[in-house]
């Protein structure tokens, strides 16, 4: 743990196939005991941050049917039969590669099994909370970015004779960005203090990820708007600020499966 907090040692999640992204229950990748105490795994597994580039994979893999047939494994980077495809061509998140993974009869040890077999999606669904929550943070923060300098802009900037922040039509633009920022980071705050007290989150979680980037995506655009011209350039950071956000509401979990979340959470059974 302290070399993975210290940043010397690098994880990566592998839960997404090319045939079951937001259905993670749909997962094919296989792992089938041997008798002998090890797994046989084989199968694809994609969208893998950091992936050829981590240090160790959590792998979720089929071993049974059905929802309670998926298994969480600990998966080392130099594993015989794992394999990593070009890294994706994003437009976005150029910091971090993502791959596709490949395991071709790769053999590991029980010893390398997290829990007990059929366990593996509730150590993936638990493990999402933790990253939405971590989501909504991120998308806080871009958003107060791309909000600095959207006003940072508009208090330097002149036309007709004025600053442009003193033209109604743009002041009024930035204020419901603002807005969105000050009750984006409400949300996220509201469900990390669950959290961290440890009552249940889950819902407020899919709330914070679901207004927070949603937030960041609008707040993003509209400081690129603010900008002009300038700001569709690469001159400036909000052109980046502007695709970053995007991917928020897509991955841990698409901003539509929130909504999921959020509507069975209001179903009394």
């Amino acid at each position: 743990m302290p070399d993975i907090i210290g940043g010397s040692l690098v994880g990566a999640y592998s839960l997404s196939e090319p045939d079951a992204g937001s259905d993670a229950a749909a997962l094919r990748c296989a792992a089938v005991p041997t008798g002998s105490g090890s797994y046989v795994i084989n199968g694809a597994k994609s969208w893998i941050t950091h992936g050829s580039k981590a240090d160790f994979y959590s792998l979720f893999a089929r071993t049974g049917d059905g929802t309670r047939g998926i298994t969480c494994f600990l998966v080392p980077a130099d594993q015989p039969g794992l394999s990593f495809g070009a890294p994706e061509q994003k437009m976005g998140l150029a910091g971090v590669p993502t791959t596709a993974a490949y395991y071709d009869n790769a053999r590991i040890g029980e010893d390398r099994r997290i829990g007990e077999e059929g366990q593996g999606l509730s150590i993936a669904y638990s493990a999402l909370d933790t990253g939405r929550l971590g989501i909504a943070a991120i998308a806080v923060g871009l958003a107060q970015a791309a909000l600095d300098e959207a006003i940072s802009y508009a208090n330097q900037r002149s036309t007709f004779g004025r600053k442009i922040i003193d033209h109604q039509g743009l002041a009024f633009l930035l204020a419901d960005m603002a807005a969105a920022v000050s009750s984006a980071r409400s949300t996220y705050l509201a469900a990390a203090r669950l959290r961290d007290a440890g009552l249940p989150h889950t819902r407020e979680v899919s709330i914070a990820k679901l207004i927070c980037t949603d937030a960041a995506m609008r707040v993003t655009t509209d400081a690129v708007q603010v900008l002009g011209g300038v700001g569709y350039t690469r001159d400036f950071r909000v052109e980046r600020y502007m695709r970053e956000a995007k991917i928020l509401q897509i991955f841990e979990g698409t901003n539509q499966i929130q909504r999921l979340v959020i509507a069975r959470s209001l179903v009394k059974r």
